[in-house]
């Protein structure tokens, strides 16, 4: 690995662990706000629209210029979806929800991040060749995960009463920071972040990869995601790694949720210790993807299959248990086992659109149908906390469907091969 995949590394962490920690940080102000307990995921949910809504151009803006200049933009996009979070009073004055403004300010954090994902992925396949590819997402996965376990943790931590007491009590002499409760002062420490991960932004290496006859015709645009769209979901591996990865995504997503839920009511614990709880299961998707990143090769990832299967089985055993150390364990065991099978599903998924399509274009493509999952995800997950469903309730339809859709999913990879042995199309570049 070279230089420049560490600094990528780096930014992805920063930017990364700024935006988990102000999902927390958000969550806190809008129950200090007195928001109703259904708009929690909608948080997730506004940030999510703009991967979806944005698919069919993010990838041509990511092509268009060097990787590490589109990261830069786009983490400043993101700190201004955080600072826009402070004017919730002036825009109460102008008669807009103070809610509405809270779910806003994280939308455009949201599009910030939609744009920046195909830079980060993308330029992993120009700076490295197919066999290091699951290597890379390893690590790069371990490292997210770790910002999310770090970033959660943070965003808990800065919510934490004593905390949020110890930062409003900070007098900067002559200077008024206007910031008059927790959730405010801990966005303004979140803000930091996202600052230092615009300095490794621009020191991220110009790959030299070009893509020409970039169009700005948004609706040659649109054609063209339509096109790569296709192309990926009728290739063979394309669409196994692609339906799973969209599994992965809006099951993460919502599972973020439910954890907080479970452990206010199951385990009556508040909002800053169930963030540490995410954090426990961010552990686990760390050491499961490490692990996979070590242990299984881009020509055997198929083989993990049957771990997504077994995920949503462990999930269910959460209603069972309140005893702490067997929480614990179980959360980490969730974790790994979703850790161990998706990171080969993305490298193979990386690898099989960099050879159909593009880097930029690609990632941009699986984007869109894994945060369509996303949306469609916490969509239902909202409506049932509004229909006021048990937590257990909640937790056993979410681990039948994950069982049941990673089952088909390999039930349609035999198909495939029965019919024609893809396997050999794991390493065949375009020519």
């Amino acid at each position: 690995m070279n230089r420049g995949f560490y600094t990528v590394m780096a930014a992805q962490f920063f930017s990364s662990l700024a935006d988990n920690a102000l999902l927390i940080a958000a969550i806190a102000l809008l129950v200090e706000l007195h928001g109703p307990a259904w708009l929690t995921p909608l948080l997730k949910f506004f940030f999510t629209v703009s991967y979806v809504v944005l698919a069919a151009f993010v990838g041509a803006f990511a092509d268009s210029l060097p990787k590490g200049k589109v990261m830069f933009v786009t983490n400043t996009v993101k700190m201004a979806g955080c600072a826009l979070m402070f004017f919730y009073d002036a825009f109460a004055m102008l008669g807009i929800s103070t809610h509405l403004v809270v779910l806003a300010s994280y939308a455009v954090v949201g599009l910030g991040a939609a744009a920046y994902s195909p830079a980060k992925y993308g330029i992993l396949t120009e700076m490295l060749p197919a066999r290091q590819l699951v290597v890379a997402n390893g690590w790069i996965e371990g490292l997210t995960v770790a910002s999310i376990i770090i970033g959660t943790m943070l965003g808990g931590a800065l919510v934490n009463p004593r905390v949020s007491a110890a930062l409003l009590s900070i007098d900067i002499p002559h200077f008024d920071t206007g910031i008059d409760t927790g959730p405010e002062a801990a966005i303004l420490v979140i803000s930091a972040f996202y600052l230092i991960a615009a300095v490794f932004n621009l020191r991220i290496p110009d790959t030299g990869a070009k893509y020409h006859d970039q169009t700005r015709n948004p609706l040659i645009m649109v054609k063209d995601f339509v096109d790569c769209f296709s192309a990926l979901w009728r290739d063979k591996l394309g669409q196994i790694s692609l339906a799973v990865t969209t599994l992965f995504w809006g099951a993460g997503a919502t599972l973020q949720f439910i954890v907080l839920r479970w452990a206010e009511h199951k385990l009556h614990m508040p909002l800053s210790q169930g963030a540490v709880l995410q954090g426990i299961v961010a552990i686990g998707v760390a050491l499961g993807a490490v692990v996979a990143g070590r242990t299984v090769p881009l020509n055997k990832s198929l083989q993990v299959l049957p771990v997504g299967a077994a995920m949503g089985l462990a999930v269910m055993a959460l209603i069972f248990v309140t005893w702490m150390p067997l929480v614990y364990f179980l959360l980490v065991l969730v974790g790994a086992l979703a850790g161990f099978f998706v990171v080969p599903m993305n490298a193979l998924l990386q690898h099989r659109g960099h050879v159909l399509l593009s880097a930029g274009h690609s990632i941009a493509v699986q984007n869109f149908n894994e945060n369509l999952n996303i949306l469609l995800m916490l969509g239902l997950y909202a409506l049932m906390i509004r229909a006021n469903f048990a937590i257990d309730t909640i937790i056993v339809l979410f681990g039948v469907f994950v069982s049941l859709t990673m089952m088909m999913v390999i039930r349609l990879h035999k198909y495939n091969q029965s019919r024609e042995d893809s396997l050999h199309l794991i390493g065949i570049e375009k020519h």
